[in-house]
């Protein structure tokens, strides 16, 4: 993001704008991450306060978006193509609808993700077996109606699909930038508004990473408590302020290093990340799955659950996932070669093997389960 709105600031990928090179992107990339652990080892008081900014931010930046950009273009698509149009034109060499559709549904997936956060930030929230259900159905709930309805406003903005994706225009085939870039361009002259909504975004996604950043510290602090991560004892440490703030520092690192491998092969890069989505919710329906089988009839339900239901969303959220997992492991080009090859399912198979076998060889003899230090 930052990287496009450089390029266009400068005059654009046809004007002579600045093109970052990969290693310029990398330190963009870094310091993104440095900024994320700075803000990640303040007081929770002061990471609350930002997370409260940044969904006051997301909100009323999509709303602003939603209404700004389709009303400054001069160009407009149709009630009727917005609503009905299916694009099938791609350079993927897929034609099949339902193909595509199914493949549609991994940028909504992926997008939904992350509202497990609530659960990770629970010993930090007050009234947490009420307060960290609601946060992940509110999560999902208004990611799910302002996320629609942020898509309808920007589509119909949206005249030229084949041309958004063509890395000839401005945006070097930035989609959304250049949709953005083009609605103020053609109204005014000058894209200098569509970069400034590209500013909008770029912050909000600065929060979305903020987040992630807390959501993975809390994890590596609660699995090193367990005893279930290397160095255990030097990632559990809460300082002063009670901020796991090594685990912060770990898991900004970690990122690092993992974007490093971009720089040598984009494919090893696009194998390691293509996990995200899948490994996400088989983490999410694990728990789920027993819940609804081995401890079904010994589960004690907190003050927060579905009642009655609760058994019947279990298994609907199992088989979907179950799914999803499905679909997301097909090719997604033709014809499939080690450059447009799918490599999910071996990057999640990799995994559930490294796992698996670690618990059959060393952790079933040792690891108790979770440790409460509610007493403490």
């Amino acid at each position: 993001m930052i990287q496009v709105i450089i390029l266009l600031s400068t005059g654009g990928a046809n004007g002579g704008g600045y093109e970052a090179s990969k290693y310029v992107v990398i330190a963009f990339h870094g310091g993104v991450l440095l900024m994320h652990a700075i803000l990640n080892s303040l007081p929770i008081s002061v990471l609350s306060f930002f997370g409260q900014l940044a969904a006051a931010w997301n909100i009323v930046g999509v709303f602003v978006l939603m209404i700004l950009i389709p009303l400054v273009a001069t160009e407009r698509a149709s009630a009727k193509f917005v609503f009905t149009y299916f694009n099938t034109d791609s350079a993927e060499g897929i034609n099949s609808k339902a193909y595509i559709f199914v493949l549609g549904l991994l940028m909504s997936q992926y997008t939904l993700t992350g509202y497990d956060a609530s659960a990770h930030m629970t010993e930090e929230t007050k009234s947490a077996d009420v307060n960290g259900p609601r946060g992940i159905i509110s999560a999902i709930g208004i990611s799910v109606i302002v996320g629609w309805g942020y898509i309808i406003g920007i589509t119909f903005a949206v005249t030229d699909i084949s041309y958004l994706l063509s890395s000839t225009n401005d945006a070097g085939g930035y989609a959304i930038a250049e949709v953005f870039y083009q609605a103020f361009k053609s109204r005014y002259g000058s894209g200098v508004g569509g970069i400034i909504c590209l500013g909008v975004v770029a912050v909000a996604i600065f929060f979305c990473g903020m987040g992630s950043v807390t959501s993975n510290s809390r994890m590596a602090y609660a699995f090193s408590r367990d005893g279930a991560m290397p160095f255990s004892p030097l990632w559990h440490k809460v300082n002063s302020q009670e901020v796991p703030i090594n685990a912060v520092w770990l898991s900004a690192a970690i990122s690092f290093c993992m974007a490093l491998t971009s720089l040598g092969s984009l494919v090893a890069f696009q194998a390691m990340v293509s996990i995200a989505t899948i490994g996400l919710y088989i983490a999410y329906a694990l728990p789920i799955f027993f819940r609804v089988t081995l401890a079904r009839k010994s589960f004690i339900p907190g003050p927060f659950n579905l009642g009655r239901y609760g058994i019947l969303v279990g298994w609907v959220a199992v088989l979907w996932v179950i799914t999803i997992s499905v679909l997301f492991s097909l090719p997604v080009a033709y014809p499939i070669t080690t450059e447009t090859l799918n490599y999910t399912p071996v990057a999640v198979g990799g995994l559930l093997f490294l796992a698996v076998s670690s618990w059959i060889i060393s952790a079933r003899h040792w690891f108790k389960g979770p440790i409460t230090n509610i007493d403490t």
